[in-house]
């Protein structure tokens, strides 16, 4: 053995492992197996992990299967990680073996040697407390994997929507704010009909909102648990009763509606609720993302673009360019919408992976939709807070804008017709003359009601101007 190590043995044979380390040999080799990324499991895959482990042995302790002595050194070291402690024990890279073997006998080991430390035992004895035999009864990585899986995505999943609610709370209050500014509608990029920005910017407070919807709902699908299913769903070396207890101490840990899979062979078998949950994150970035983009066009400029609204500056935007400001904080928010759509494209590929009785790529999922699920949150923060509440709307801007355009052209058609009102919008972007002017020189209306035909504060109500 060599100097700061302990020797543990597995089925394998001997391994060195850091004589301090809390994890033991099989999280050692998993170490020297996969040195992929230097990622690890989120910190939400981490507890929630714990509290299976927890809930396995209170369980057993429950059903006669673990002695108080045994149980309740688990369940102690399981609080302390809990609480925070023995984090940077988690080492396993994300890219690791199929399933999640690897992370689910890290949290065996950890809790095996602070528990038996716990009860005056040395690191890697495993003589009062076992990995396997004790920490993991009644368990197999197919169900504690799947199931860490869908609580770490819960427990992010009302922050998540809290905060994409939120952000269509302010998106709504911009609304209101801005309900009297008149403006050019665009489609194609081009001019279209007039609308008001307040219009506008409650479409986005819409668009949000079902993106939240689509969140919590999908998030119902996860609170279905394969815990008990063991390796393949029969439940062998569990049972019912297990099973049971088990998710009774989760939901009572995490005051989620949870329950015990109706069918465990589909959610040992499927990763598709993940899937689910997954796409709808993906929904709400696409959503999001759109409005980002929506705010650095309105906002370009100043002088050289549109600038019908400014954004706030929250950093210089330029090392070469004294005095430019860009849109710095949509600009985040495109990338991270993009980094989430990526994200889903590898949780759909690995989801449809899965062969005959298990998803073994589990470890990429699980990563992927739970670095989706933490920057999607926190970018739709940032963006709430740094750039929509500061919005401020350029009303001259928006009105000279839509003067000078044809938007109000289309309000012509039930009175000269369309290919009449396609001409004198063609004349008046050639000419540069508005469009009331031309109807006038061409005779085609009078002024009183041109008046009232061009009202581009009528437009944004509906209707036919001038009759309805």
């Amino acid at each position: 053995m060599a100097e700061g190590f302990r020797t543990e043995r597995d089925p394998l044979g001997e391994l060195d492992v850091p004589a301090d380390a809390y994890y033991g040999i099989q999280t050692a080799r998993a170490v020297e197996n996969f040195p992929i990324s230097g990622l690890r499991a989120p910190d939400d895959l981490i507890t929630a992990t714990i509290l299976v482990k927890k809930a396995a042995a209170e369980s057993n302790l429950a059903l006669g299967r673990l002695t108080p002595e045994i149980a309740n050194a688990i369940r102690a070291a399981a609080d302390e990680i809990l609480a925070g402690a023995f984090r940077d024990q988690f080492v396993v890279d994300v890219y690791q073996a199929g399933a999640g073997t690897s992370h689910n006998m890290n949290a065996n080991e950890v809790l095996a040697n602070r528990a038996g430390e716990l009860l005056g035992e040395a690191k890697g004895a495993y003589t009062r407390v076992h990995p396997n035999d004790h920490v993991n009864m009644g368990q197999s990585t197919n169900d504690v994997y799947p199931t860490a899986t869908r609580l770490a995505l819960l427990l992010g999943a009302a922050p998540l929507v809290a905060a994409a609610e939120a952000l269509s709370v302010s998106l709504e209050h911009k609304s209101e704010e801005f309900a009297a500014v008149l403006k050019t509608g665009r489609t194609h990029l081009q001019d279209a009909v007039p609308i008001t920005l307040g219009q506008e910017f409650g479409g986005y407070a819409e668009c949000v909102r079902r993106g939240a919807d689509d969140v919590a709902a999908a998030a119902g699908q996860l609170h279905e648990l394969n815990i008990g299913a063991t390796a393949v769903g029969t439940g062998l070396n569990a049972g019912d009763p297990y099973r049971t207890l088990v998710v009774a101490h989760l939901t009572r840990y995490t005051n989620l509606p949870l329950t015990p899979a109706a069918n465990l062979f589909r959610v040992t078998q499927s990763m598709g609720d993940v899937l689910a949950y997954s796409s709808a994150m993906r929904r709400l970035a696409v959503e999001t993302g759109k409005i980002a983009s929506d705010l650095r066009l309105l906002s370009s400029g100043p002088r050289a673009g549109i600038a019908e609204i400014a954004l706030p500056a929250v950093q210089p935007g330029s090392s070469i360019m004294p005095g430019k400001v860009n849109p710095s904080v949509p600009e985040m928010v495109n990338q991270v919408c993009f980094q989430v759509m990526g994200c889903d494209a590898t949780v759909a590929i690995a989801c449809e992976a899965g062969q005959l009785e298990l998803n073994v790529m589990m470890p990429v999922i699980a990563w992927n939709a739970l670095h989706a699920s933490k920057i999607l949150r926190e970018a739709l923060k940032v963006f709430r807070l740094r750039c929509v509440a500061g919005i401020t709307a350029d009303q001259a801007r928006a009105r000279e804008l839509l003067d000078r355009s044809t938007a109000t052209a289309t309000a012509l058609s039930p009175y000269i017709g369309y290919a009449a009102t396609a001409e004198i919008a063609k004349e008046s972007v050639k000419s540069g003359k508005t469009i009331r002017a031309l109807v006038l020189e061409h005779e085609l209306l009078d002024a009183r009601t041109l008046d009232a035909i061009l009202s581009a504060d009528a437009m944004t109500r509906g209707g036919i101007i001038g009759k309805d």
